[in-house]
This record gives structure tokens, sequence and C-alpha cells, in this order.
């Protein structure tokens, strides 16, 4: 089983993915494969989700696949059925995490203030989904948080761009990004899966500062 701490260590922005169709899911996943994207968040925001995890899953030996967006300790399961190798959640209750150890899925807990963060530590989680990011307060926040929590290690997701990315990346206490940059609605519309990969190899040439959550 693949730790988190590892997972994070494979490219610096995790894509956070969401699909209309398992084909379009598929599509897309292999294009951000072939941009050098190794590790995705498909989230179960639409019924899709679970048919794409299962679909991406198979695409190459060293592709990590997660689960994004459970909420519900009954997802998790069925997230692991279908080839899920870690999953990210929005938010953490004591039923989520629970739900997640006994599947033996490894866990990237959605937190945003310092009640979730003393929570998330109490269960044993060394880094976190800081979300959402922009909007919790971003590179300030982080900062702020560096003080009481030094070994915590955060991956700040929502209102990220690639412009905005490096400033979170240099942090101390970042290991990694989720974006959703790399999949603009036009060019999934439109099919156009070489923007996707382009998009992916230069969002996998982003400075990556995740050696730091060892």
């Amino acid at each position: 089983m693949i730790k988190v701490s590892e997972i994070v260590r494979i490219g610096p922005v995790i894509p956070v993915l969401a699909f209309d169709s398992v084909e379009e899911g598929e599509a897309v996943c292999r294009a951000l494969y072939e941009g050098g994207v190794k590790v995705l968040e498909i989230t179960l925001r639409t019924a899709a989700g679970l048919g794409v995890i299962e679909r991406a899953s198979k695409i190459a030996d060293d592709i990590v696949v997660g689960v994004g967006t459970l909420t519900k300790p009954s997802e998790v399961e069925a997230s692991r059925r279908a080839g899920a190798q870690f999953g990210v959640s929005p938010g953490l209750t004591r039923e989520l995490h629970q739900a997640a150890a006994d599947a033996g899925l490894p866990m990237l807990p959605g937190c945003m203030t310092p009640s979730d963060l003393i929570q998330a530590i109490s269960f044993g989680y060394e880094i976190v989904k800081f979300f959402p990011a922009q909007q919790a307060g971003g590179v300030a926040m982080l900062n702020a948080f560096y003080g009481p929590f030094p070994n915590l290690r955060f991956c700040p997701t929502g209102g990220i761009t690639p412009e905005t990315a490096p400033n979170f990346l240099a942090l101390p206490n970042v290991v990694c990004v989720g974006g959703s940059w790399m999949t603009p609605k036009a060019a999934v519309a439109a099919k156009d899966w070489a923007e996707v990969t382009r998009l992916a190899r230069a969002s996998s040439k982003l400075g990556h500062h995740a050696a730091k959550a060892a």
C-alpha cells in the first residue's frame, strides 16, 4: 500500500478531476499521464467517478489514482473496490477517518482551521489538504500555520492557478498542490487532448518541494 508521504513526492501538482462520462474521464486521464502526471484525484462529484477510477487505474503500472470529494463513510469501500489507492476529502470526521482506516485507504483529509488541524493530528495525520486554499487565506494562512504546527505538511487545493502555484510550493510546509487548470472545460469539450497533455507537461515542471514531507 502506497503511503500519502510517497504520493505527494511523485509530482508537484495533483489534478482535481470531475467528468461527465467514463469515456471522457479515461481520455483525459490518458492525456494527463502522457504529459507526465502520474497522480490523479478523481472526484465523486459526478456519477462517472467510480467508473473513471476503475479505468484510469489500468492505464499504467506507475499511475496512482485517488478518489476525491469523499464525504460519507459508505463511499470509502466502494472507491477502494473501484481501484482507488488513496482518498481525499474536503473535511474530516471521526467516522470518515475510521472508514478509511478499516478499508486500508490512505487519506489526505481536508482541513481549514486550527481546530481541524488539531483533530487531524490527533488521528495521526502528518499531511493534510488545506481547503479551500485561496479562499481560506492562501499563502499567508499557511505561513501562519507553520508556527504552531511546524511538523504538519500541506497540499493546498482550491483557487490555485499555474501562476500562483509556485508561491505555495516555495513554502516550507507545502509538499504539493491540487488544481484543476490542466483540464480546461473548453479543451475537454473539444476533445483537445493535446492541450491537456501540454498543460500537464508544464505543470509537471513547476517547482517541487515534496521532499520536505519526509
